[in-house]
């Protein structure tokens, strides 16, 4: 169960408050390190930029009481109008959960949790930060490795360069998410960098099947993201050069809209 609070809203913007889901493909899973995490996406249906978006998880016993909370930011720093925000909630060591919590059943792993979503309004940016090429491998330890190479199509340098990779399995949950930087970590405008994504949680990306890239820096947002299902992970070494298929408008449909002064 997810809900959604908007703080801090900013004047001058026509704000809108969804019911439609806001977070979505969340599952949670025992890390290589024996850390808990909690993995999704933030969903924008909104028709303005997100920023300083946040997931808190609240874990729940058997009888419903709570357990613990904790929080993680939004991997992506602006989510624009039908874009996505990987998140990953960490806990080192279980976060001490009482074993009672986490049961065995039909062989899986139950953590009763609820996430709420809480987020301010931005003002747009560019989305001129393109991912114009990828490559997925595994090394020889089988941990998955993207390489591949970002553009920034501005007219000014771009700085704070990120690529975010969303790992999804054969159900289409979230398997493992991360971000890294470029090398250098600006690009100047119309020039182009590789980069290099390893991939954590080996174990828990073998059954996956798609993967997602998103780059951003300080100035600019990422271009309109391209169909999920064409980027599919096939076995060995697979290329997704997306240029071609980038979508003219990505925006979600907006369902179930009612206008909000302040929406909490």
């Amino acid at each position: 169960m997810a809900t959604a609070t908007a703080t801090n809203p900013q004047q001058g913007l026509l704000q809108y408050a969804a019911f439609a889901q806001t977070i979505e493909n969340d599952r949670h899973y025992i890390g290589d390190d024996g850390s808990l995490h909690i993995v999704g996406e933030i969903v924008n249906d909104l028709e303005v930029p997100l920023r300083g978006a946040s997931v808190q998880a609240t874990i729940h016993d058997g009888d419903g009481n709570v357990v613990l909370t904790s929080d993680a930011d939004s991997l992506v720093n602006v989510i624009m109008p039908g874009m996505r925000g990987p998140f990953d909630i960490m806990l080192e060591n279980g976060g001490q959960i009482p074993k009672e919590v986490s049961v065995q059943r039909d062989g899986a792993s139950h953590l009763p949790y609820t996430l709420k979503l809480d987020y301010d309004f931005a003002d747009p940016k560019r989305q001129v930060i393109d991912v114009t090429g990828s490559e997925i491998t595994r090394d020889r330890h089988k941990n998955l490795i993207i390489t591949g190479t970002v553009a920034n199509g501005g007219e000014i340098t771009a700085n704070m360069i990120s690529i975010v990779a969303t790992i999804y399995d054969d159900a289409g949950s979230v398997a493992a998410v991360t971000r890294v930087h470029t090398e250098p970590d600006y690009l100047r405008a119309g020039e182009s960098a590789f980069f290099v994504v390893s991939v954590p949680d080996k174990e828990h990306t073998a059954d996956a099947t798609r993967y997602h890239l998103v780059a951003e820096s300080e100035e600019y947002a990422a271009v309109p993201e391209f169909p999920i299902g064409t980027v599919l992970l096939l076995a060995g070494t697979f290329s997704a050069y997306v240029a071609a298929t980038r979508l003219a408008s990505s925006r979600l449909p907006m369902t179930s809209l009612i206008a909000a002064a302040n929406p909490r």
